[in-house]
């Protein structure tokens, strides 16, 4: 990573020979704006609260699936249960639901470490 001021090129950290900067020209720091939502899942209201960022790629991945951003939520849900017992944070899991949805459909997949 590396900071760019004025006069000179500071590289700080272990990254100091990546050449990537997060912060482009259009970085909208609106998108990590946290916002808290009223949702239902599976028929129980619920708040929940995500970066705009989240809320986005929520919103678009329902568009796919037609139908709306609590059903989505409610299908993760149940999902959850029924595979793995529950999460304990799943504001958490609802994150990671997006990155990976993003991850595919960049081309990149999110592949979890091999246990052995």
């Amino acid at each position: 990573m590396f900071y760019e001021n004025s006069r000179k090129e500071v590289r700080i950290g272990p990254l100091k020979n990546t050449r990537i900067d997060p912060f482009v020209s259009e970085f909208d720091m609106g998108l990590a704006q946290p916002l808290s939502r009223s949702v239902r899942l599976n028929g129980f209201a619920t708040c929940l609260r995500l970066e705009q960022v989240y809320w986005d790629i929520l919103a678009e991945m329902a568009k796919v699936n037609c139908c709306s951003v609590s059903a989505l939520l409610s299908y993760v849900d149940r999902e959850v249960h029924l595979r793995h017992g529950g999460v304990k944070n799943f504001t958490g899991l609802v994150r990671v639901v997006c990155v990976v949805h993003s991850l595919k459909e960049g081309g990149c997949v999110a592949m979890a470490p091999s246990r052995q």
